[in-house]
């Protein structure tokens, strides 16, 4: 009898290891797959970047060196990507830096603002720019779940154990709060 009280502890003991176990799995998927999420929004960014700065180009011949702060803060987003979320974001924060930058000179050229592929363009990045947000907000959230979830008892006890480690958050940063300064004067 005794030998029964002790085999029914130890397997609901066990049942409750692999549960909390598999719960932590599954929080942590969920954080990978939300940060896929953000990482597929934020290519759709990166493609549609070349084109806006195409189609600004040639009405935009006094303000090169704002269709070249984006490039290159493009490029550096691209490259920050597989570098975690916090190097990321802040790549990330310069780009939409450099966008604003060249959305409000957009609209010192009359001409620029009436070209239909631009305004579809721009559009089509503010689109992108909500869902960047989106995603962020979602990735957070997870990443919270997650970063509760191992470090609560007893789940942190099997969390030690197998590894799972605390995960970063998608900052906004303070670049992102900052309003970029514009230049329209004319040379």
């Amino acid at each position: 009898m005794e030998l029964i009280v002790v085999l029914v502890i130890v397997v609901i003991l066990a049942l409750v290891l692999v549960g909390i176990y598999n719960g932590l799995v599954g929080k942590r998927n969920r954080v990978d797959e939300a940060y896929a999420q953000i990482q597929v929004q934020l290519k759709r960014r990166w493609d549609l970047i070349p084109n806006l700065v195409e189609a600004v180009k040639g009405y935009m011949s006094f303000e090169q060196d704002v269709l070249t702060k984006v490039t290159e803060a493009r490029a550096g987003a691209v490259a920050a990507g597989a570098q975690g979320p916090a190097q990321q974001a802040q790549a990330e924060n310069m780009l939409t830096g450099a966008l604003r930058s060249l959305f409000a000179v957009v609209e010192n050229y009359p001409d620029l603002k009436a070209n239909q592929n631009v305004m579809q363009l721009q559009e089509q990045l503010t689109t992108t720019e909500n869902q960047i947000s989106f995603s962020r907000q979602h990735y957070n959230a997870t990443v919270l779940d997650y970063n509760n979830g191992i470090q609560v008892f007893p789940a942190v006890l099997i969390a030690g154990m197998f590894g799972f480690t605390r995960r970063e958050f998608f900052d906004a940063g303070v670049e992102a709060q900052q309003v970029p300064t514009v230049n329209l004067s004319l040379k």
